[in-house]
């Protein structure tokens, strides 16, 4: 170990509450121990460090057990006044010296990180003062002459510099979607108009997004308030417009923060008395409200706090006595570290440049990612695309679906089409794949074709796992010669990957083959090359994820063991990221294989804890792990050897997997990755170039990779990319999900 000797180590939870706390305070708590540390939960923030004594609790390893599927933070939260004072702090810096801590890991917002700052930067100066009060002796201070100090962003606003998400954003924006994608049906269903209003007091993040994901008909957000002094009459032309093109409901989101270019709050009850008298029908307001704060945390959340709380305590263990405060985020699916005050100093620089009505630099300050999805909403809200252009050759672009059902394939063709609409082209939408392509299955898409698409799962185009070979090619020469197709936006799975590459490699005997073809990944196995991320993965994370949360409700009464089986063929990520968000004992997946050594680990492990009082047990085992140790037979051994001290059930949950909704997530990734599809077919196809590509999130970069590369990026044989960056968080699932550090105790009593 580098850096300071670190002992004790405790953490807190403090200001509004967030979905995904629990799972960092448990992460927190179950590394430090894991490395030998003592920790320590302050109950209720920073209240209850001014509080002291039974507010400071250490905690053991079962102390976390069971707390990932909940919302809220267990140690609780608050808002300090005290702790706003300097004698507030005093008192709370002898309170962490009595209990001997002075390393501490605080999760919370930018209020509650700075106050952990101004924490950090008085230490010196409270313990002198304590020291000539003589409440502590001066060996006492010299002993503990600094406080370590790692900020967590716990927010669901997502208002935090520094990171691009915070705790607790993705579960408010599944709330959110939840709710719009409820009320759209209704105000379908009476063609009524219906205002919704988000949280985000400085920051637009959950209006932009949930207004991306659900297809909503308007937004306004604190940081480009309407570009004109009239927007009333826009807004309103523009909802009557959509209703003449044929939309049902009319929806219109509004952070909370909003307001107009005079700095003049707009607020939801003024917005549906307008639209109320200029459309000349009922309009009814929703305030999602603390909602969005509630309920069970979204898997990504889970994984996110666990990351974070896992970062944190690495972070703490390296730290010296130069060291300054850093606040723990992620910049694409990366774990950075930022000094805290430089975070800190940025997010309330946000709230001076909205009050200054510096909104450009407001925008700037948010990045490039919050921009473009603005930029692409502003599309997608249109009633009907723009007028082409006088001169302008429109292109033919057609769409398929390849390989099997992924959530967000449908909010792809509609970002699609309407992206392609606005710019002029026209768009061909293939039916039931490449056997649609080559029956000639084609038809136009218009503007409304795909309305309603964003939230839909399935596939409205149909979709198909054939991969053309042979005679196949000729039918889809003919297709695109018939309907004279300029570019091919592919939209699935491994299928359509093979497919495309297939189409490429054929080129010289077929020159119609000779457009730009591109593959945008779409598949809830995440196993395509060139992306960290799929379109459908997190879906399918999230409804395993719900599955075995009832299944854990049903196991711990019965003293039982389950065996999940989830999808993923050769490729692991769904096991072990779905592993990871439940606090799964053991996880099985193909990359690293089954022995029978592994087997007798995990009943000898299983047997020991139910021994001592275990009550549920989880494996979760990736579908190819392995050919002979599959699901029924791991599930005989456990029953087996486990005799009357648990049963063994197995749950295969299969299909539904593929089913359902797409997640917020997903549909904003879909959003985002078919918008950058169209424009590269449009680019190349408008130089005559027949260059083809795959695209991918990469980081936080959306990046194109030349379809003569496929082979080069991938294991053919088991069908998954080279190279796995989640298989780097692999240690942090063996770490958490152990029995504890008394293992070592518990394998002397048995002879082990």
């Amino acid at each position: 170990m580098t850096g300071t000797a670190i002992k004790r180590i405790a953490v807190l939870t403090s200001g509004g509450d967030a979905q995904g706390m629990n799972a960092a305070v448990r992460a927190v708590i179950r590394t430090g121990l894991n490395r030998g540390l003592e920790v320590y939960a302050i109950y209720e923030g920073f209240q209850g460090v001014v509080e002291g004594g039974e507010r400071i609790k250490k905690m053991t390893w079962d102390s976390v057990g069971g707390i990932l599927p909940k919302g809220g933070t267990i140690i609780g939260t608050a808002r300090s006044d005290e702790f706003r004072t300097r004698e507030g702090r005093k008192r709370a810096a002898l309170n962490l010296l009595q209990a001997g801590i002075n390393s501490l890991v605080v999760i919370g917002g930018d209020g509650s990180l700075t106050g952990g700052y101004i924490f950090h930067q008085e230490w010196a100066d409270l313990l002198d003062e304590l020291v000539a009060e003589g409440q502590i002796q001066p060996e006492v201070r010299d002993q503990y002459p600094v406080l370590y100090l790692v900020g967590l962003t716990g927010s669901i606003d997502n208002d935090m510099i520094g990171t691009d998400m915070t705790i607790g954003a993705d579960s408010a924006l599944h709330r959110i979607t939840e709710a719009v994608d409820a009320i759209s049906s209704t105000a379908a269903s009476h063609q009524r108009t219906f205002v919704v209003k988000v949280m985000g007091r400085n920051c637009g993040y959950l209006a932009l997004m949930s207004a991306l994901a659900t297809g909503a008909d308007w937004v306004m957000i604190p940081e480009c308030p309407p570009d004109v002094d009239n927007w009333e009459q826009v807004m309103v032309e523009r909802l009557k417009a959509g209703r003449s093109a044929g939309r049902r409901d009319s929806i219109v989101i509004i952070a909370e923060g909003a307001r107009d270019r005079n700095g003049n709050p707009i607020g939801s009850t003024y917005v549906s008395e307008v639209l109320e008298k200029e459309l000349g029908e009922e309009v009814r307001v929703t305030v999602l409200g603390h909602v969005q704060r509630g309920g069970s945390p979204s898997a990504f959340d889970r994984n996110l706090g666990t990351r974070y709380g896992f970062a944190a305590v690495e972070t703490l263990l390296q730290y010296g006595p130069d060291s300054v405060p850093v606040m723990i985020g992620m910049r694409g699916n990366r774990i950075v570290t930022t000094p805290l005050k430089e975070c800190v100093d940025l997010t309330r620089s946000m709230e001076t440049l909205l009050a200054n009505r510096e909104y450009d630099k407001a925008m700037d300050l948010r990045g490039s990612s919050f921009k473009e999805a603005f930029q692409t909403l502003k599309t997608m809200l249109r009633a009907l695309p723009h007028s082409p252009q006088p001169g302008h050759r429109p292109l033919r672009l057609a769409i398929l679906h390849a390989g099997a059902p992924s959530p967000g394939m449908n909010t792809a063709v509609r970002a699609a089409v309407r992206i392609g609409l606005d710019k002029g082209h026209t768009m061909l939408g293939v039916q039931n794949g490449f056997p649609g392509l080559i029956a000639g299955d084609i038809r136009e898409m218009e503007w409304m074709s795909v309305n309603g698409w964003a939230p839909m799962g399935g596939s409205e185009l149909g979709t198909n796992r054939k991969i053309p070979s042979g005679s196949d090619y000729y039918g889809i020469a003919r297709a695109i010669e018939d309907f004279k197709i300029d570019g091919l936006l592919i939209i699935g799975g491994w299928t359509g990957y093979q497919a495309a590459y297939n189409l490429h490699q054929a080129r010289g005997s077929f020159p119609s083959f000779n457009i730009p073809i591109v593959c945008l990944p779409a598949t809830i196995n995440n196993n395509l090359p060139g992306s960290e991320l799929s379109v459908g993965a997190d879906t399918a994370l999230n409804s395993i994820v719900e599955a075995v949360d009832k299944i854990k409700d049903s196991a711990v009464a019965t003293r039982r063991v389950f065996v999940v089986e989830v999808m993923g063929r050769y490729c692991g990520y769904l096991a072990l990221m779905s592993g990871l968000a439940t606090g799964a004992e053991r996880v099985y997946i193909n990359e690293e294989g089954v022995t029978l050594r592994d087997l007798v680990d995990n009943v000898e492990s299983l047997i020991r804890d139910f021994r001592h009082g275990k009550r549920l047990g989880l494996i979760i085992r990736s579908e190819a792990a392995n050919p002979v140790y599959n699901t029924p037979f791991m599930v005989a051994l456990f029953e087996q050897e486990g005799g009357e001290l648990f049963d063994v059930r197995q749950s295969i949950l299969g299909h539904l997997q593929q089913g359902g909704n797409p997640s917020p997530f997903d549909r904003i990734l879909a959003t985002r990755l078919a918008t950058r599809c169209i424009d590269y077919l449009i680019s190349k196809a408008e130089k005559g170039s027949s260059e083809s590509a795959f695209i991918g999130l990469q980081g936080r970069e959306m990046l194109f990779h030349n379809l003569e590369d496929f082979p080069r990026m991938v294991d053919l044989v088991h069908q998954r990319p080279r190279t796995q960056w989640w298989m780097d968080l692999r240690p942090i699932a063996q770490i958490l999900s152990r029995p504890g550090p008394w293992i070592e105790e518990m394998e002397k009593e048995f002879q082990i």
